[in-house]
């Protein structure tokens, strides 16, 4: 009876081993894959790079100033259209204590003087017409008497000036806040009731508005040491714009800038280049804008797709496989040249007859094949 169990214990170990096994070969096998082949074709390649930037008026213009005051009054409102001379706005002057009252103790003095030489003035007016003294000695008495006359003019006007800050026959006057060239509104960051400071040799004054020319637009942006050897003045650039989709701007690069920035650790350089702006296009200074930049073109030439590249890891050489048979291929060497990010040139290596493998092909997962392996074990452990 023991040798009847044992026998059935072997037997059944035996059994578990067999069915293992075929478990363990089935999960584990898989069919060869099949790979595909595509050969080199003519085509053109473009290595371009991006550079990042804004939208803004070639000519930006600040109006300031020339005297200190309040503003009293803004005429017009960002957006508007100027001509040279328009009228902004209009400063109310708060005249310095000190200098109002040096310059009123001015007009007095002067006051003083033409009446003290107006007296001498007619005194020898007198004498001259009854021939006492000569032409010389009355002309000198004369001229003295216009110039007491001018300089009291002279010492009112600098009076109303600094009072109200003009005299009453200017015709600009210095309250005035006049557009100086012809262009759009961009800011007027100033209000009614705001202090201004005069433009001076040692400030640059408040800025009253700015001004540009919104048919006159630049690209301004930035580009990597590594690419900016490569660029050329006169180079065509294509401008897109973040705010307005499906439309690329042609431009010309016209600026590279000769001292780089460090920027997060890289060396950026300005450029800037001419838009030609549509006329059916209304642009904002300012809006972001990418520049599309060609740094090196090639028409004609033998390419393949980058998928189908790879590289020595010792050397860090280019080469690919080339099929010599059904499913079997050879390492070939090749000689690659500028890349547009999915094709590559080759230089060397290759010719429009060979048939190079594919790496990225896998083999498809079969759906209905797994679940019929399935199957058939649950069958056999059944059994």
């Amino acid at each position: 009876m023991n040798k009847i169990v044992k026998y059935i214990l072997i037997g059944l170990l035996v059994l578990g081993a067999l069915w293992a096994a075929v478990f363990f070969i089935k999960s584990n096998s898989k069919s060869a894959i099949t790979y595909e082949t595509s050969k080199p074709f003519i085509s053109n390649v473009e290595k371009k790079t991006v550079a990042t930037g804004k939208v803004v008026p070639e000519e930006e213009v600040e109006i300031k100033p020339q005297i200190s005051g309040i503003i009293q009054k803004v005429y017009l409102e960002e957006g508007a259209k100027v001509k040279a001379g328009d009228l902004i706005a209009v400063i109310k002057v708060v005249p310095n204590e000190q200098s109002l009252n040096q310059s009123r103790g001015r007009v007095r003095n002067a006051e003083l003087a033409l009446n003290n030489v107006k007296i001498e003035f007619n005194r020898n007016k007198n004498l001259f017409d009854k021939g006492v003294i000569s032409s010389q000695d009355f002309n000198t008495i004369q001229l003295q008497y216009n110039q007491a006359e001018q300089e009291l003019k002279n010492a009112r006007a600098d009076y109303q000036i600094i009072r109200v800050g003009s005299s009453g026959g200017s015709s600009s006057a210095n309250t005035n806040i006049r557009a100086t060239v012809a262009g759009t509104i961009l800011e007027i960051p100033v209000e009614e009731g705001d202090q201004v400071i005069q433009s001076n040799n040692f400030n640059d004054g408040t800025t009253i508005a700015s001004i540009a020319d919104l048919n006159k637009m630049i690209f301004e942006g930035k580009v990597d040491e590594g690419e900016v050897g490569k660029l050329e003045l006169g180079t065509p650039l294509k401008i897109s714009l973040g705010a307005i989709e499906d439309v690329e701007l042609d431009a010309k690069l016209k600026f590279i800038a000769p001292k780089g920035v460090e920027e997060t650790g890289a060396v950026q350089f300005k450029i800037e280049g001419d838009i030609e702006i549509k006329e059916d296009l209304f642009i904002r200074a300012g809006y972001s804008a990418n520049a599309s930049i060609v740094l090196e073109k090639k028409d004609s030439i033998l390419v393949i797709p980058e998928a189908l590249l790879q590289f020595d890891k010792k050397t860090d050489e280019a080469y690919v496989e080339v099929s010599v048979g059904d499913q079997k291929f050879e390492r070939k060497d090749i000689e690659i040249g500028i890349s547009d990010g999915v094709n590559v040139e080759i230089v060397s290596g290759l010719t429009e007859e060979d048939e190079v493998k594919q790496w990225n092909k896998t083999e498809p997962i079969k759906i209905g094949d797994e679940d019929k392996d399935k199957e058939e074990d649950s069958e056999e452990t059944e059994e």
